[in-house]
C-alpha cells in the first residue's frame, strides 16, 4: 500500500490498550510493505482475515482480542482505517456500514 489513513487512529487504540500496539505496529508494516492487488492478496498474509462487501477486511487482531476494520482501494493503493475497537466492540457495529 502506498498511504493508509489514518495511522494516528492505530496509535489513539494502543495508547488506550498497550497490549495492542506490537500487533499493530505488525500490521500496519506488514500493510505498507504488501503490494495488495485484490482481496484475495490479502487472505495470502492474513488468512483470518474476512473479506466483506465494498473491499472491506475484517483483521483480527492479537488472537481476535480486537478487531480491524479497513476499507481497500486496490487500484490507488490506499487504505483507510474504518474501525479498531474490543472484539465486544465489533460485536455492536454493522461492519460492513462503518
Amino acid at each position: 500500500m502506498r498511504r493508509i489513513l489514518a495511522k494516528s487512529t492505530l496509535r489513539e487504540f494502543w495508547s488506550k490498550y498497550p497490549d495492542s500496539e506490537q500487533y499493530l505496529k505488525t500490521w500496519y508494516d506488514t500493510a505498507m510493505n504488501s503490494s495488495w492487488k485484490t482481496p484475495n492478496d490479502v487472505k495470502k498474509s492474513y488468512v483470518n482475515a474476512s473479506i466483506l462487501k465494498d473491499s472491506r477486511i475484517v483483521f483480527n487482531i492479537k488472537g481476535n482480542s480486537y478487531r480491524l476494520i479497513v476499507k481497500f482501494n486496490f487500484e490507488h493503493e490506499l487504505a483507510l482505517i474504518r474501525f479498531i475497537g474490543t472484539h465486544s466492540e465489533y460485536d455492536k457495529i454493522d461492519a460492513n456500514n462503518i
